[in-house]
């Protein structure tokens, strides 16, 4: 393939400068590089975004009345559309936030027998191909594989008896917009092709060369339902003039590739067929061969479903012969690990890169690891990293230790997920300066925080016993009684020194509180003495000044001191807003609106609260139809 387009071979390092990894240029070659300190402003990337409170899939479960409620205030008193979106887990209801999304569950919205689905798919079709004159496989394609689209038909003639007589009844005297049934049956959904909606037409049969070029790929052998990715990420190939198409598809194929590659490259890549023929999927093929990788076998592993970019793949195959990987074995790195290539075109190989390097890692460091790599995929391998190096920050590791046990055990932070740092100090019983020092002489300890695996306590060290004598001491101050359950129960959930729980202990007094009422508080609540100083202090700061209970309220509810001020103040926001419509009780007790589970406080004053809105909003509706 020598004859074939030739390329000014760019530096992979110039590559991922351009895409945000700008340490990786400076720093490959500079094994002088600082980086302690770079780990101090290191950009960990972002995991992959969390799938939104509400998104265009969001079921919406509701109740009997409530939902009924809801469904007639969103056509009438809610212009917005905005509607509560409902998660039931077992009996526990949560508001998880609003959906602003009107595009409604059509088919599971309206009950419809499959027989009568069927007859209004056979009536469609019969208009389609009959009097619309479309061909039969694209008329089948369309009514079968639209269900949104089909939705809205039925709605159309609900009431009727005859499904397939009402249809066509309608089809005579309301012709359809044969676009949508088109774009939804390539496998495209409603938010996704209403922009490609033309304005000023309704008939396929107005936009001839559309139809032409998507005839092209199905003749080809491209499936119908997967040219909806291709019309979206090549819009411009379906106005091309006839011929066109066809012979780029023909060219692909004088490269030596077969008919059933080129379609799952195209399906996979649409980007391929604008313009020439693309040039780095070119060099690619040339590398791929030259490496000895079967071209056949790539493309079996191709997913149609993910896309691929070729440019960036060039780099990661410029960039590994860079670290010093020879021909020969590269080939064998690819052959067992071909995610390197096809998992996000090789990005995970520039963040695992990029994260090593911006810790002080070299070349020959990169390269040991990508030659001895584990059996773990490359995108699973970078989420592990970034978990390890997250939970070394949360256990306050120093930041050189950090970058030194990364660098030297890289492949056990990459194998494996770790349990997060609080419920591995939990289980195990231990402080974060020891659990420190248990992961730097063993790094290899790591293996046993795993998720999945079970963690015992570790036996008390010299500094725990002298701690526990200490913490005996402050209790047998504060007026325990030794050996008792009240104290056994500190001893087991405080943390800290004996000095910490007594600078925490002074410091409540000083707010004001009786000696002998912070004793019975701790009695009750020993955990609030974990907390330090600062956050005990902002927490009843809130609680004065915010929510304008006395300090005296904390010798009833002590435990307050140890819920987060976040869920505090949701609760009460709550709270105040039944209580100012006369919903609630004045002057409730904090421990009835924080101390009950979620479960409970949901079926207390989250139904409340809906019901509360949904009335108040159902009476501004009345208004304004009256007036």
């Amino acid at each position: 393939m020598a004859h074939l387009w030739k390329l000014q071979k760019p530096s992979p390092l110039q590559w991922i400068s351009r895409v945000g990894q700008e340490e990786v240029v400076r720093l490959i070659n500079n094994p002088t590089f600082n980086g302690r300190n770079a780990l101090c402003c290191a950009k960990i990337p972002n995991l992959p975004p969390r799938r939104g409170f509400c998104s265009k899939e969001s079921h919406i479960t509701k109740s009997a009345s409530v939902g009924s409620q809801l469904g007639s205030l969103k056509s009438s008193c809610f212009h917005h559309r905005m509607t509560l979106c409902w998660v039931k887990t077992s009996s526990l209801v949560h508001i998880r936030g609003f959906c602003t999304d009107k595009t409604p569950k059509d088919l599971q919205a309206i009950s419809r027998s499959p027989r009568v689905v069927a007859e209004a798919q056979a009536a469609l079709v019969d208009y389609l191909h009959s009097t619309r004159g479309l061909q039969f496989p694209d008329a089948e394609q369309m009514s079968k594989h639209s269900p949104n689209f089909l939705a809205k038909l039925l709605k159309k003639v609900e009431n009727e008896e005859d499904t397939a007589r009402a249809l066509t009844r309608f089809f005579r005297y309301h012709p359809i917009n044969e676009f949508e049934p088109f774009f939804e049956g390539m496998g495209l959904k409603p938010s996704e092709f209403n922009s490609f909606l033309p304005r000023d037409l309704m008939f396929l049969s107005d936009n001839e060369k559309m139809l032409e070029n998507y005839h092209v790929l199905c003749n080809y052998g491209i499936a119908r339902g997967k040219i909806g990715k291709i019309y979206k990420e090549a819009t411009e190939i379906f106005s091309y003039e006839p011929g066109i198409l066809g012979s780029k598809l023909q060219a692909y194929e004088g490269l030596g590739l077969s008919k059933t590659s080129i379609i799952k490259i195209v399906a996979s890549s649409p980007i391929l067929l604008v313009g020439d023929v693309n040039r780095k999927f070119v060099k690619v093929l040339e590398w791929l061969e030259d490496i000895g990788i079967q071209l056949d076998w790539i493309w079996g592993i191709l997913s149609e479903k993910n896309s691929y970019d070729w440019s960036r793949m060039l780099v990661i195959l410029q960039y590994f012969t860079e670290l010093g990987f020879t021909n020969q074995e590269f080939g064998a790195l690819i052959r067992k690990h071909p995610d390197f290539l096809l998992d996000g075109s090789g990005k995970m190989v520039l963040l695992v890169s990029g994260l090593l390097l911006k810790l002080g890692g070299t070349k020959k460091e990169l390269f040991g690891l990508f030659s001895q790599f584990p059996d773990v995929q490359i995108g699973s391998f970078m989420k592990n990293m970034r978990r390890g190096l997250i939970f070394l920050i949360e256990i306050e590791m120093d930041p050189g230790d950090i970058q030194r046990l990364l660098l030297t055990h890289t492949e056990v932070f990459g194998s494996y997920s770790l349990k997060k740092a609080n419920s591995i100090l939990t289980y195990l019983n231990v402080g974060r300066k020891r659990l420190c020092r248990i992961i730097k002489d063993d790094p290899h300890q790591l293996k046993k925080y795993v998720l999945g695996l079970k963690l015992n306590r570790l036996p008390n060290s010299g500094e725990s016993e002298k701690s526990l004598g200490e913490k005996k001491k402050f209790l047998l101050r504060l007026g325990f009684v030794e050996k008792s359950k009240e104290m056994e129960k500190a001893l087991k959930v405080f943390r800290g020194k004996g000095s910490e729980l007594q600078d925490r202990y002074d410091f409540l007094v000083k707010t004001g509180l009786d000696p002998n009422d912070v004793s019975n508080m701790i009695k009750l609540a020993p955990q609030i003495l974990n907390q330090k100083i600062d956050v005990l202090q902002s927490k009843i700061d809130f609680l004065v000044n915010n929510l304008g209970y006395p300090l005296s309220s904390l010798i009833a509810f002590p435990a307050y001191m140890s819920y987060t001020v976040e869920r505090v103040k949701l609760r009460f926001l709550m709270y105040t807003w039944l209580r100012d419509r006369g919903k609630a009780r004045p002057s409730l007790a904090l421990s009835s609106f924080l101390a009950c589970s979620d479960k409970i406080f949901a079926k207390r004053y989250l139904t409340m609260m809906v019901c509360t809105h949904i009335w108040s909003s159902r009476q501004v509706f009345n208004r304004f139809i009256s007036s």
